[in-house]
């Protein structure tokens, strides 16, 4: 649980706030971190986090966006109450609980939820490597405090088969760089339109995403980057392209057909 983080994205209510360190004590949490969080009241947060989870709120960091709270981080499970075609849900609390449980042993993971009001925006989520959508009957909102601890509990309790070893992956700096590179590779081969990349990239990131790629694989592809984008600028390309392929038992073209005596 140590190399677990919860991470709010614009919280409103200081309230929430420390009812998601007291959440975070609980279950042996020890990072909260904040982004941009509104009309931020201390006196508030300690009252609702109680004086037992007071080490995690003066531990609290805070963030400007969303991007640099997540740089260091290897894993990123993004939650959300509306689903549709550009959020669909890749787990439940449950299913997620297991992949994490592996992964965290290894890596930083951050679960991140969205502010009270808004959520998750779409370009927020296209930093997570899991979308996670909590159950529910008729009513899919649910407080932001409650949704802490129920994503936490999950991982709290999973029982974890020791035999399950998932080595170190890039952070997700790492990989938004991997995305800048390819965008620019696409855009200057002619293979996506430059008026209107995040279409096609958002594809690409979602596949990449979900690799478990690690800092050396990055760098391999970025070099492979680098290098096709110095080719294509200095015309070190072919033109000429690779002689197709003969089909079997397909007889030179010069050859006489053998005729028998």
């Amino acid at each position: 649980m140590h190399n677990i983080a919860v991470v709010l994205n614009e919280p409103r209510y200081s309230e929430n706030i420390g009812a998601a360190a007291r959440c975070c004590k609980n279950m042996g949490i020890r990072d909260l971190i904040l982004v941009r969080p509104q009309n931020l009241e201390m006196e508030k947060v300690l009252k609702m986090a109680t004086h037992e989870a007071v080490e995690v709120v003066n531990a609290m960091q805070t963030h400007d966006t969303l991007l640099n709270a997540l740089a260091d981080f290897q894993y990123a499970v993004g939650t959300t109450a509306r689903v549709g075609r550009q959020r669909t849900p890749t787990d439940t609390p449950r299913q997620m609980a297991g992949r994490v449980a592996g992964l965290s042993q290894e890596n930083r993971v951050a679960l991140v939820f969205g502010s009270e009001k808004y959520g998750l925006t779409n370009e927020d989520l296209r930093l997570c490597h899991a979308v996670v959508n909590i159950p529910t009957a008729d009513f899919s909102s649910i407080n932001l405090a409650q949704s802490v601890m129920i994503l936490c509990y999950e991982i709290f309790v999973c029982d974890l088969d020791v035999q399950v070893h998932i080595p170190r992956q890039a952070t997700i700096l790492e990989l938004e760089g991997l995305f800048r590179h390819l965008e620019g590779l696409f855009v200057k081969i002619g293979l996506i339109r430059p008026e209107n990349p995040d279409y096609w990239m958002g594809n690409v990131k979602k596949g990449l995403t979900r690799m478990g790629l690690t800092s050396r694989d990055v760098k391999i592809a970025r070099g492979f980057c680098r290098q096709m984008l110095w080719a294509v600028a200095h015309g070190k390309c072919s033109d000429n392209p690779l002689p197709e392929p003969k089909p079997p038992n397909e007889k030179p073209p010069n050859e006489k057909p053998k005729v028998n005596e």
